[in-house]
């Protein structure tokens, strides 16, 4: 039986790095406040979790996702509007912190499939699903807490849920598409050391 690989010190850097930047792209409004457009703040999650998925690999972008969700469940202040605490659980939001595991992971499989080098065009289009799998979990998560154990808006209704999400849809396709073009790059170099921490353990 081959042994499963464990995390390096590189591994668990990068890990604790992109769970990192969930926390703060979950609350960039709080110190960039012009990021705040027509009374919607634009978020960079979706970004953060499809880049960790698409230059770290399914692994390691999906396991970045856990530890952020875990961070904030166990109560520090690292989902939207500085929250935590395991009461996320039951709010309309939480099915997008749910998401960010599988999307980082489709990501990663998508780019990997293509692997020694993918192309731009698999990064994009994996970022791409990925933001799919984003929206998909997230909406319905949102519409089933709304119906079933939250205090849903009259008149709430499931084409209502997915008329709520066209207003950060097309940030969210910019920044996938940004995610994309520029992680072929790092993508590469992380290769090349996690080539050369494997040779030198």
């Amino acid at each position: 039986m081959t042994p499963k690989p464990s995390f390096r010190a590189l591994d668990m850097t990068l890990i604790a790095m992109f769970a990192a930047l969930m926390a703060i792209g979950a609350n960039i409004t709080s110190w960039a406040p012009f990021l705040v457009i027509g009374g919607v703040p634009i978020t960079l999650q979706t970004f953060f979790c499809l880049f960790a998925g698409a230059v770290l690999g399914r692994r390691l972008g999906a396991f970045a996702m856990i530890v952020y969700m875990l961070v904030g469940l166990v109560g520090a202040p690292v989902f939207a509007q500085f929250s935590g605490g395991f009461s996320m659980v039951v709010r309309p939001t939480f099915g997008f912190i749910l998401s960010y595991i599988l999307a980082a992971y489709i990501t990663g499989w998508i780019v990997e499939k293509g692997s020694p080098s993918p192309s731009v065009v698999r990064f994009v289009v994996a970022a791409l699903i990925g933001m799919i799998i984003n929206y998909v979990i997230g909406t319905n998560w949102m519409f089933l807490a709304y119906k079933y154990w939250g205090q849903a808006p009259e008149g709430f209704s499931y084409s209502m849920a997915w008329a709520w999400m066209l207003v950060p849809l097309p940030k969210d396709i910019i920044l996938s598409i940004v995610a994309g073009v520029i992680s072929p790059r790092i993508y590469a170099s992380l290769r090349k050391s996690f080539a050369a921490n494997r040779h030198a353990a």
